[in-house]
């Protein structure tokens, strides 16, 4: 009598074992992409270049370059304005980058799943 219904002989169906070995590795896969994400960095400037910021995939500042000239202790403000903006920009460069990457796995999903990654 031949067998039906398709069970591997494991109590799983045997797409149902194809599923969770492809849902495994595609779990794998996200985790090596987010911590290869994590390890990048990306850089960004404002003022023309005056102010230079570094943040990591962590989502931490790791370097900071002002040139001298941008340096006016009677214009304290401009320099506070061009290091948020260089920040900013590096930050949404990185996510930028992060919803690409994350995005083969996603399948267009990208803004519900935002905060996971």
């Amino acid at each position: 009598m031949a067998k039906r219904g398709g069970f591997n002989g494991m109590g799983m169906p045997g797409n149902m074992n194809n599923l969770m070995k492809q849902a495994q590795r595609m779990q794998r896969q996200m985790e090596e992409t987010q911590k290869d994400l994590e390890e990048k960095t990306y850089t960004a400037s404002a003022g023309g270049g005056a102010v230079e910021v570094t943040v990591s995939g962590k989502k931490e500042v790791v370097a900071v370059k002002l040139k001298e000239e941008v340096v006016d202790s009677d214009d304290v403000e401009m320099l506070q304005d061009l290091i948020m903006a260089a920040v900013n920009e590096a930050l949404r460069m990185m996510e930028t980058a992060t919803q690409e990457a994350m995005g083969q796995f996603t399948g267009g999903l990208g803004s519900s799943l935002n905060g996971l990654f």
